[in-house]
């Protein structure tokens, strides 16, 4: 394969590919900016996690699959979601930047939607999520999702007995219709320790890079923790149905989490290679009359670095 590259483009090639070495790993300078107390108090917490140089071969090697099963998807037109839910701070949108980093946008897309509309809250329950759902050759992650009827909703007081007993009935047969119309139905739910949340929300608070992440309704979450075990427990016994089972991903050690959720994913679906055309790079068409143009300074962005 090598020797098919030019030799004057493979210190070239092999400088890519140290950059994209360095932009997962960009991605994980997690305590960059905490308090050295406290990344010392996070680091006691984890003596035992994944060597940083381990976890980036066998992320990079990952990723590679995600590639191969995002064509497989798109050649054989599969319909695919992966629901992601969990308690705040566990981990869902870490797991769900490493799955979509290296992937086609246009193929495989995240749903993160906001708190419903005065509208959206006199419709079907599920009928904002319909919009979003996949066509043929497309995966959907959805970061929360309808589930958040069964959790948030339920435990902060935005939904009634009724209303949660309602989803309740309904969200298996809405899944189990999903499922009938050609959709691959994947749930993961993301479990931290009680210490751990803890120690990852004073983590935000002295991070500002994070300190977006923390809301009003993550704080409470913290008062309401029990209500949360509750809620989640009985959802699982509701709602763990043959056609789309829950999968529970161990979050306390963050690298382990991606990895083993990745690797999990990969192994629900029978993919492999698919036919693909060979390429080949065009020659560049020269005109020795083209001149040029110049164009003003005013038009390019300043060479600040």
């Amino acid at each position: 394969m090598t020797e098919d590259i030019p030799f004057f483009a493979r210190d070239w090639i092999t400088r890519e590919l140290e950059e994209a070495i360095d932009e997962t790993a960009e991605m994980d300078l997690e305590d960059a900016l905490l308090p050295p107390e406290i990344a010392e108090a996070y680091r006691a917490m984890h003596p035992d996690t994944v060597a940083r140089k381990t976890y980036f071969h066998a992320l990079i090697h990952l990723q590679s699959e995600l590639i191969k099963l995002q064509d497989w998807v798109s050649h054989r037109k599969e319909k695919v979601i992966v629901l992601f839910e969990g308690r705040d701070a566990a981990g869902k949108g870490g797991v769900i930047k490493r799955i979509t980093q290296r992937l086609n946008p246009r193929v495989v897309r995240t749903v993160a939607l906001p708190a419903p509309s005065d509208r959206e809250k006199t419709q079907w329950y599920f009928q904002r999520y319909v919009p979003h759902l996949p066509a043929g050759g497309e995966i959907v992650l959805f970061d929360r999702s309808w589930y958040n009827r069964a959790g948030v909703e339920r435990v902060m007081g935005f939904a009634d007995d009724d209303q949660v007993e309602a989803f309740f009935q309904d969200v298996p047969e809405f899944e189990r219709m999903l499922v009938r119309s050609g959709i691959r139905v994947i749930k993961y739910w993301f479990s931290i320790t009680d210490e751990e949340q803890q120690m990852r929300f004073l983590m935000r608070i002295h991070d500002p890079m994070k300190q977006w992440k923390l809301s009003p309704m993550d704080l409470e979450s913290r008062v309401r923790w029990e209500k949360y075990t509750k809620a989640k427990e009985e959802m699982f016994a509701r709602t763990n149905i043959p056609e789309a089972h829950w999968y529970i991903v161990e979050g306390n050690d963050k690298k382990r989490a991606r990895l083993n959720c990745i690797s999990h994913l990969l192994s629900q679906f029978p993919y492999g290679d698919v036919p693909h055309d060979e390429i080949h790079l065009p020659d560049r068409i020269f005109n020795p009359d083209y001149e040029r143009a110049v164009l003003p300074s005013e038009l390019y962005v300043p060479q600040t670095y």
